[in-house]
């Protein structure tokens, strides 16, 4: 039998602070679908902690892809 972890929901406090980002730039990249859209919660609104996790992993992945031949041309 599989166990599984219950969702937590962010609240945008802790989204702007998970992430680095200000209010206003999380949902501009929200609208530009470059970032994970809330889930509603009767008039307010939050975001899944695994997705917000993903999406944090994959700028990593993507800085780190995009600058390994930089330390090369430094050297």
């Amino acid at each position: 039998m599989s166990v599984q972890t219950p969702h937590r929901i962010l609240r945008m406090p802790e989204v702007v602070k998970a992430v680095g980002l200000s209010r206003s730039s999380v949902y501009a990249r929200i609208q530009a679908k470059a970032f994970p859209a809330p889930i509603k919660m009767g008039r307010s609104a939050g975001w899944i902690e695994s997705e917000i996790q993903a999406w944090i992993e994959k700028q990593i992945a993507r800085s780190r892809h995009s600058s390994s031949g930089d330390d090369e041309s430094e050297a």
